[in-house]
């Protein structure tokens, strides 16, 4: 029991380490809050999306091309056989492009607030991703966020993308568990304000 007692005022200070130890990020920007998300793009509205037909597809379009025009030339019999499979082949093509794989885009925001006393025209901040088990870094994603955020004002920052948090997030599927073995932290990089003044964070 006297252990217990003469132990308990120790235990006390090692618990209060870590409050006592916080202080204000150096950029004089508060960072209040932040999360990711990832949201499903219809295929028309997707502005990630590449061109219409891709090479094996207008490889294919134009082979079958090939194939009627030497038909049509050497009045072959084969030619109607021809049609109808270059007809098939155009029909799959369509029936792809109207059942395309989901695809994903990514939300990152970040809601901060200036601590200074002059007004910000610009921030560079990074979303970090940190493996929850070996504290070890994942990804970084870097962004501008070009905000005029005044002396004591807060603005949520924006910004979405088609590049996931790390390798491990898929762009065409979803999976709820993904976020699990991750840690996001945002740190501010840089600061532009509208003085012309310069705030950069130490390498």
């Amino acid at each position: 029991m006297r252990y217990f007692l003469s132990a308990l005022p120790l235990l006390l200070l090692l618990v209060a380490i870590p409050v006592a130890g916080q202080t204000t990020d150096p950029s004089g920007v508060e960072v209040l809050r932040f999360n990711w998300s990832k949201e499903r793009l219809g295929w028309e509205g997707n502005p990630f999306s590449g061109p219409i037909e891709n090479f094996d597809e207008v490889r294919a379009r134009t082979r079958n091309e090939k194939r009627i025009e030497d038909a049509k030339r050497g009045n072959s019999a084969d030619i109607d056989r021809i049609r109808r499979e270059a007809k098939a082949d155009a029909a799959n093509i369509e029936a792809q492009h109207k059942n395309p794989p989901s695809r994903y885009a990514f939300i990152y925001k970040a809601t901060v607030k200036n601590t200074t006393t002059k007004t910000i025209s610009s921030i560079d901040w990074d979303y970090i991703f940190l493996d929850r088990a070996e504290q070890s870094e994942l990804g970084r994603q870097m962004f501008t966020s070009d905000e005029k955020i005044g002396p004591g004002k807060s603005k949520e920052l924006t910004v979405a993308i088609n590049k996931p948090p790390t390798q491990t997030i898929s762009v065409t599927s979803l999976n709820t568990k993904e976020r699990d073995g991750l840690i996001g932290q945002v740190v501010i990089v840089r600061l532009l304000f509208t003085d012309g003044s310069v705030w950069q964070r130490p390498q």
